[in-house]
């Protein structure tokens, strides 16, 4: 069914890494939640309040904050999609990321309501009418937040949309709310225990806990995560097979939203061949990679000698002088020059995240260790961070 849909409402479907699709993706999946949670609502309040069932009634309450919910991530990917302008640059895109956030935090307010309507319903018992029918409709009721959530997360995965994949959370939160209710059900009909406000109860602690984890998901990507190694791996590898290509490091990728990518690269090249010829090779590289890639590549060029014996010499020396200080540290941008009969060193050492050293007494404890192998160096060194995980 979800084809079917999704092939009437989305012109060229399958070009989902197209901006435009990805946007169609999102807008569908939001109107799609609003019609099918507003019918469920509308159906639950009128049951809970006919049988008396203050579960189903908040069953429902819940299924208005779905409503709220789908809206929220129909105008998101609305705006998402709005164009770039003087104040923003790199487009709207992050926009998505906020409307993830208003879904973790509707999550977690329900599920507070619904605790709320619990400790009442335990406190204050009332008798409530389950009957045949009415356990019919809260297993439709299942059936049908069982494909909601399969229809967001299929479309969540395609298009790499985290509000998305928090709505299909959400939807699976349902199933075990309704789900709950539709065990009370049946036990108040063959045993006559009414245990509408402990199963409610249960629900509410497992929302709860989910939309805390949400909020926390959401407000790491606002505050910017790394990107995936693999497609990390990917933008490397892509660099690498251009003959030509020597090395490349400081690899940084800026996300701004789930498509924008902007990424920097330094890529060593062979200082001997011609300047205009390299100079070339690395627009090519520019150019093809970030098409084939989706993101706007930008590289720095580092001409180095590899058949230099100097150079390989002091690049062994450093090696070991860091591997002494700390098996994690490596370095890049390695250059050596001459001049008034001195030999400068300039080179960046990388720190990874992992490394437990002190940082304020690294480049001086590097500089006495260079001094006590070869007093002749002048060493300039830069401390650099890693950003790929």
């Amino acid at each position: 069914m979800r084809k079917i849909i999704v092939k009437l409402f989305i012109k060229d479907h399958e070009n989902y890494q197209d901006a435009n699709v990805r946007l169609a993706y999102g807008k569908l999946s939001g109107v799609v939640g609003m019609v099918s949670n507003f019918l469920l609502m509308a159906v639950k309040i009128a049951t809970g309040l006919v049988i008396g069932s203050l579960a189903i009634v908040a069953d429902g309450i819940n299924n208005l904050s779905d409503i709220a919910t789908s809206v929220i991530t129909f105008v998101g990917f609305r705006l998402a999609g709005l164009p770039a302008d003087k104040k923003h640059p790199f487009g709207h895109q992050r926009i998505e990321y906020v409307t993830g956030l208003f879904v973790a935090v509707f999550i977690f307010t329900v599920g507070l309501l619904i605790a709320f309507a619990s400790v009442d319903k335990i406190v204050n018992p009332r008798e409530v009418n389950y009957n045949w029918p009415v356990i019919a409709l809260l297993a439709f009721a299942v059936l049908v937040k069982i494909w909601q959530s399969y229809f967001y997360r299929k479309n969540g995965k395609l298009i790499q949309s985290k509000a998305l994949m928090a709505t299909a959370v959400d939807s699976l939160n349902d199933v075990i709310a309704t789900a709950g209710i539709l065990v009370t059900g049946l036990v108040m009909i063959f045993y006559g225990v009414n245990l509408d406000g402990y199963m409610s109860a249960i629900v509410s602690v497992i929302i709860i806990i989910n939309g805390v984890r949400f909020v926390f998901k959401t407000v790491s990507q606002l505050i910017g995560e790394a990107p995936s190694p693999e497609y990390a791996e990917k933008l490397l590898a892509a660099i690498r097979e251009y003959e030509g290509v020597l090395g490349v490091h400081d690899l940084v990728i800026h996300q701004y939203g789930p498509v924008k990518k902007f990424v920097t690269a330094h890529v060593e090249i062979d200082s001997r061949v011609d300047i205009v010829q390299s100079h070339r090779l690395i627009d090519n590289i520019e150019r093809e990679v970030s098409s084939r890639l989706d993101c706007d590549l930008v590289i720095h060029m580092d001409p180095v000698d590899p058949d230099c014996r100097l150079t390989d010499k002091y690049r062994r020396l450093l090696k070991n002088l860091l591997n002494d200080i700390d098996p994690l540290l490596s370095f890049h941008d390695f250059q050596i020059i001459k001049s008034d009969g001195k030999t400068e060193l300039i080179f960046d050492v990388v720190i990874p995240f992992e490394y437990k050293g002190d940082l304020n007494n690294l480049r001086d404890k590097i500089r006495e260790k260079i001094g006590e192998a070869d007093d002749s160096i002048y060493p300039i060194i830069k401390i650099d961070r890693e950003y790929i995980p």
